[in-house]
């Protein structure tokens, strides 16, 4: 009986249906893959006005002097305590600008100190998500005849790579010998970052020497600093992203991963996301706090040249196929930009839906994410002069956009004119572009319609691998050499090796 009853139990029992695993069955799956296609395309997204809120308060975090706290306070008591430091901070400044009568034009409006705090929390929300932009090209006056390039920092060879920390006091530069100084900006005092040894390299995740190679490369292509100053990122043609800590200058990781150099790199802004471009035609996103690889972007189909991001989770690169990618990370959507008739060398982002490329054709483009082609193109942006328009110093800021019917003695078929950096002064209409040919220009970027309109010359000998603005817009800082960043051709022997710096006065 016992055993027929066993085996009556077995055969009535129904089998279970299996359940999908929640992380592939959800309705919005994390990673969708999708071939990449011209007709792909990007939504917008709100999620930085979450970021935002955490990046305010952690700006107070140091308000109240960092005193004692109470070991016990929990994570929502220390939030509160930020928080209504950070608002009483912002009283402040309300009371301050009451009493000298100081009426911001985008403040203003009369009202009570917390009708001004609401209106001032506004306008910083709006400026830091990148959707308000300040309009500082127009009060950038001419530069005096005693304004230059001063060389700040020196290299012994060209420099590939040049940031600035988020408050713009400290700035970092790398060089093609694989120098990477971190230096002041009020005082130019620098401080060297010291490669460790071989076998302290591979004990932090480095791939050991392949063949008969008796060491790694130390030739630098590229560096990011994270939003809070605590990492610096280096890559070149040893094929590894290198983590440093910026408070001890000691080295902490290497990541291993890529198949060929290193050539550019990137931090999301108010993150640890860091994005890296190299030779073999891949994008590759790290997380420097987790010290781990995360997912690679598969896209174009030559050597990515040049990467760059603002807060949200959008990359913008450059390739040598000529291409221009604007990626959407968590879907890995993305639309893809063609150049008309050069290949493009550099980018960089204006506001999330708006941003600037150079050519190797001398000009300077300006793309929206509305359109496939550029909106404007500013040719012989950098024009390399001939002995009979030497006298006219270059100046050519009369010529409407893509007209070169004055300027007939300007060519811009030599490696001295490739547009090889182009910056924009975050959340501004302010940008600039450098080449070889002995001039960085600035521009103002105005509306849709009109374009970009050229401001003035800055004269500076050499090839301008890299620019930097400060976030405030009062200064321009450039890395220059005898050589281009990704080549050897075209050298120019009175160029100098180095860091320089340029103020620029707004009235």
């Amino acid at each position: 009986m016992n055993n027929k009853r066993i085996k009556s139990t077995k055969s009535t029992q129904k089998p279970k249906k299996h359940k999908p695993d929640p992380f592939f069955s959800g309705d919005k799956p994390r990673r969708k893959q999708k071939h990449a296609s011209d007709d792909d395309s990007i939504k917008s997204s709100d999620s930085e006005d979450e970021e935002y809120g955490e990046k305010a308060l952690a700006d107070v975090a140091d308000v109240d002097g960092g005193g004692d706290v109470d070991v016990e306070e929990t994570a929502g008591e220390k939030r509160k305590r930020m928080a209504e430091a950070y608002l009483e901070k912002m009283r402040e400044m309300a009371r301050r600008e009451i009493e000298e009568g100081d009426d911001d034009d985008d403040v203003a409006g009369g009202g009570d100190v917390e009708e001004r705090v609401g209106r001032m929390l506004h306008k910083q929300q709006m400026e830091d998500s990148g959707r308000a932009r300040r309009l500082i090209a127009k009060s950038v006056q001419k530069p005096k005849t005693t304004d230059e390039f001063r060389f700040l920092v020196k290299h012994r060879q060209s420099v590939t790579a040049v940031v600035l920390s988020e408050d713009d006091s400290t700035g970092f530069s790398a060089s093609k010998d694989g120098y990477i100084i971190q230096w002041d900006v009020e005082t130019g005092k620098t401080q060297p970052y010291v490669w460790p040894s071989e076998e302290v390299l591979r004990s932090h995740g480095a791939n050991e020497l392949q063949g008969k190679a008796k060491k790694r490369s130390k030739h630098v292509l590229a560096l990011a600093v994270s939003s809070d100053g605590r990492y610096l990122a280096s890559g070149g043609f040893d094929r590894h992203i290198h983590l440093w800590d910026t408070r001890t200058r000691e080295h902490i990781q290497a990541f291993k991963g890529h198949k060929g150099p290193v050539s550019c790199l990137t931090f999301r802004q108010g993150t640890s996301e860091l994005f890296s471009g190299s030779y073999d035609r891949t994008i590759k996103l790290w997380n420097a706090e987790d010290r781990a690889f995360v997912h690679t972007l598969f896209g174009h189909q030559s050597d990515v040249l040049t990467i760059d991001c603002l807060r949200k989770e959008r990359l913008l690169t450059v390739g040598r196929d000529r291409t221009m990618h604007l990626w959407k990370v968590p879907e890995e959507s993305q639309l893809v930009f063609r150049a008309p008739a050069s290949s493009l060398e550099c980018c960089c982002f204006i506001s999330d839906d708006e941003f600037l490329s150079g050519s190797d054709d001398g000009s300077v483009e300006h793309w929206s994410v509305m359109r496939k082609k550029p909106l404007h193109i500013i040719k012989n942006a950098h024009p390399l002069l001939t002995p009979n328009n030497l006298e006219n110093n270059g100046q050519n800021d009369d010529l409407p956009n893509g007209d070169l019917n004055h300027a007939p003695e300007s060519v811009c078929s030599s490696a001295h004119s490739w547009v090889g950096s182009v910056a924009v002064c975050r959340g501004t209409d302010l940008a600039a572009s450098g080449a070889g040919n002995g001039m960085v220009r600035l521009w103002e970027i105005e509306n849709d319609t009109k374009g970009v309109k050229p401001l003035f010359e800055l004269p500076l000998v050499g090839y301008v691998n890299s620019l930097a603005f400060a976030k405030s817009g009062k200064f321009l800082v450039a890395g220059v050499g005898k050589e281009p960043r990704l080549g050897r051709w075209g050298s120019l022997p009175t160029a100098r090796h180095g860091v320089a710096i340029h103020p620029l006065h707004l009235s």
